[in-house]
């Protein structure tokens, strides 16, 4: 709704307010594919930024996996979802219908519905910028330094919207030195990518550089309607960074773009039942499609500037800004039913836009250490979409245009004393304005689509919602931690958090169905379309206790926590077929519907099994990573007949499986003058529901996946050449699906019609769709250095 000039001159000013080197060492409970030689003298330290500082991961009280980029290239792993399988109690998997939305869940907290009015879960953050929508949030592994994925409530550094936790990209720092690099990628289905970067300093204090990356695939599959290859990809991408000062200089900035251009078709869903109006058959393949639906043509675009400086004004005081500029938009066309005929099909497109500025103060004296600062985001994220019922009602279409702004402020700190080199503690708090402002337009047209989307229907009645309105909301979030060290590599935690999801407006609830609250008989009026489809902060209350240790000299690092969570006022979005105004329509129905109690285990470690057994110089480990969550709802309720009832017993915590576990052997050995490093992993996840309630047409049961990859590196590192395979086992899984059935409106079981089949509650040909994992395969990569 704000203009993007207007966001242009904010992003600008705040830039001019703001102007007024991690290292990843050798492997402990962290993820690493394969051992390399230059590691195994290593100390079993890394460091991560978890608490918005430079760290030993030991040192820190928070349940942290990080990955280096060297690691990830030894697994071969090509986005950000691939971490998910071996990250515990983590779910990071592609959303639906397209190749570069993201759906993040933590610890059972996160976001499936990618639309305007909803948040997310799981903050993702690229160098320290937040990514307000999760459009353009799948993020591609090129010139990554390192990844960290934090677990549990993060509001007090991270603020609102990492309730179940945080992801962190961090990408390279620029040489001190002219470099240049080269990586390609070739395998099955067509697989093409390659990555070119070179940076070059200007000067002793000035360093230029970039990437570009072009990455292809062929479709795992075919839509038999269209023609089109399913489940393809094909971006363009690029990063730039100019840097003045770092590597031990008072004064270090960092001014980086990237830019991404995603052209992939759609990806479409595959039918779980036939055809109840056509009888259309359910194909034999996975991948195969047969949606209609070719308007909006895909196409997703994301770029973004930013810059981070950081300014010693002593030996103990470090000041930081990072102010920042996003936008994103995104044209895709969404075949719910996955036939032909235009039964649900929705064209749609998501347009977001932030500005954020954040500044830090970070003190480093003595046994006192901590920092204190201010963040501010101002963001927009309009949403439209058609929804089309051609078989219901020849033409008939529910046009949704949601424009919803966020506008967030907030003041930080956080602290450590050290009251001995054994025992510290750690506490801090962050206060949060949050201000949220809907336009929301519902309009129903026959004949046709709308005409965003290039349809000729004309409008039909009165729009069945005409909203513009605002709700504001005020949090504070504390954190405490208590750390005990026994010994320099051992650390004994317990810490209580807070975190908090932001409020907002259903972009798909219908204003003419808003009760009457006032009793003057007139419905629909602003203030009570305001509360009917406004929802409340949901927060969590964690308690964790841990302890992270090394022993046997590096020999065996682990991390272990146990947590607790009570989640309140839990957002439940969706949407159910409906009737507006005497036609079949789809609405929404988010509400503040429960309470939930999350609870479970957490273990990660890396385990030398054997040195120097095979060969002189090889060494064999052993990586696991286990997690268990009891996640349960202790109150559900939902309007069964204009009741409210609690449905709790019937309802289960979406995209959260109740285990998760992946074991990595990995083994290094000198081959001639260079080394060789084989790492096989074997990944595991429980039965898995898609929504709330149990679907036994698109819930998952519980599936293993194995990926192996063998890299030669030269002795000078100059270059590299590897293979890898992803589920070698080819193993079918679903990760998503639509769902558009009768079920009883208690339990949720459907409701069976001839056949055996369930009956359709919104078009005529039953919507029961799913999306699928990748299914095996086999890529060849090769690096080098100048």
């Amino acid at each position: 709704m704000k203009s993007p000039k207007t966001a242009i001159i904010r992003a600008a000013l705040f830039a001019s307010i703001a102007s007024s080197g991690v290292v990843w060492a050798a492997p402990a409970f962290a993820q690493e594919t394969a051992p390399t030689m230059n590691e195994a003298e290593g100390s079993g330290e890394i460091i991560v930024t978890a608490r918005r500082r430079e760290e030993n991961l030991i040192d820190v009280p928070i349940a942290v996996s990080a990955f280096s980029g060297e690691s990830l290239e030894m697994r071969g792993a090509l986005d950000l979802t691939d971490i998910g399988n071996i990250t515990p109690n983590t779910t990071l998997e592609t959303s639906r219908g397209s190749n570069s939305t993201l759906s993040a869940f933590i610890r059972g907290i996160g976001q499936q519905d990618p639309v305007s009015g909803f948040e997310p879960g799981v903050g993702i953050y690229l160098d320290d910028v937040y990514l307000n929508r999760p459009q353009a949030a799948v993020l591609d592994i090129y010139e990554v330094e390192r990844i960290e994925v934090l677990r549990g409530p993060q509001g007090t550094l991270y603020g609102r919207n990492t309730i179940g936790g945080a992801v962190k990209y961090v990408t390279k720092r620029l040489p001190q030195d002219f470099a240049l690099s080269a990586r390609a990628t070739v395998g099955t289905y067509d697989q093409a990518d390659g990555v070119l970067t070179v940076s070059a300093p200007l000067g002793d204090i000035v360093r230029v550089g970039g990437s570009v990356a072009r990455l292809s695939r062929g479709g795992f599959g075919d839509n038999l309607t269209t023609g089109l290859e399913n489940y393809n990809k094909d971006v363009w991408a690029a990063r730039g960074t100019l840097e003045m000062g770092g590597y031990g200089a008072p004064v270090s900035v960092r001014i980086s773009g990237d830019y991404s251009h995603d052209k992939s078709n759609p990806r479409g869903g595959h039918r779980l039942i036939r055809g109840l109006l056509s009888g259309a058959p359910v194909l034999e393949n996975v991948y195969d499609t047969r949606g209609g639906l070719v308007d909006p043509k895909q196409d997703i675009e994301a770029f973004g500037f930013a810059m981070n400086i950081s300014v010693d004004l002593s030996d103990s005081l470090t000041l930081r800004s990072i102010s920042a500029w996003r936008k994103d938009d995104s044209l895709t066309p969404i075949d719910f039913d996955a036939l032909p005929a235009a039964d649900v099909d929705v064209p749609g497109g998501y347009f977001n836009e932030q500005i954020s500025q954040e500044v830090q103060l970070l003190v480093d004296a003595g046994p006192f250490s901590g920092m204190v600062g201010a963040y501010y985001l101002d963001a927009t994220a309009d949403t439209l979409f058609d929804v089309r019922l051609f078989n219901t009602l020849a033409g008939l279409t529910a046009f949704t245009n949601a424009a919803v702004d966020t506008e967030t402020y907030a003041v930080f700190g956080d602290f450590t004393y050290d009251f001995s080199e054994q025992l510290s503690l750690s506490f801090g708090g962050r206060y949060t304005w949050d201000e949220r402002s809907a336009n929301i337009l519902r309009q129903n047209y026959l004949g046709g689509g709308s005409p965003f989307f290039g349809g000729a229907g004309v409008p039909f009645g009165a729009p069945s919602t005409n909203f513009n309105g605002s709700r504001s909301f005020k949090k504070f979030t504390p954190r405490i931690s208590l750390s005990f060290k026994p010994a320099p590599d051992h650390n004994i935690y317990a810490s209580f958090s807070q975190g908090f999801k932001g409020g907002g407006f259903d972009p798909r609830g219908v204003g003419t169905n808003a009760p009457d609250l006032n009793g003057n008989g007139i419905r629909g009026e602003n203030e009570e379309v305001a509360a009917f489809l406004s929802f409340r902060p949901e927060s969590v209350d964690s308690y964790e206790v841990g302890y992270k240790g090394n022993l046997f000299d590096g020999g065996l690092t682990f991390a272990l926590a146990g947590f607790y969570a009570d989640y309140k006022d839990v957002q439940i979005p969706g949407s159910v077929a409906c009737i507006v105004g005497g036609l079949p329509s789809f609405c929404g129905v988010t509400s503040n519907a429960g309470k939930a109690t999350f609870k479970g285990v957490e273990l990660e470690f890396n385990a030398r099994l054997a040195e120097s057994f095979a060969s002189d110089g090889d060494r064999l480990n052993l990586l696991g990573a286990v997690g268990y969550i009891d996640a349960q709802f202790d109150e559900y309720i939902t309007n069964i007949a204009s009741v409210p009832t609690d449905v709790a017993q019937y309802r289960d915590v979406q995209n959260t499986p109740s285990l998760t576990a992946s074991a990595t052997l990995a083994y290094m050995t000198p081959a001639g003058a260079g080394r060789l490093n084989f790492g096989t992993t074997v990944s595991y996840r429980s039965s898995t529901s898609q929504f709330e309630i149990p679907n036994p047409y698109i819930d998952q049961s519980g599936y293993a996946l194995v990926d192996a990859s063998l890299v030669y590196t030269s002795p000078d590192d100059r270059w590299s050449i590897g293979l890898h395979g992803k589920n070698l086992t080819d193993k079918e899984y679903k990760t998503s699906g639509y769902s558009f059935i009768v079920g009883n409106a208690t339990t949720g079981v459907p409701t069976l019609g001839g056949g055996g089949l369930p009956l359709a509650s919104l078009g005529r040909e039953g919507t029961l769709t799913a999306f699928y994992g990748n299914p095996r395969q086999v890529f060849l990569t090769a690096g080098v250095k100048f």
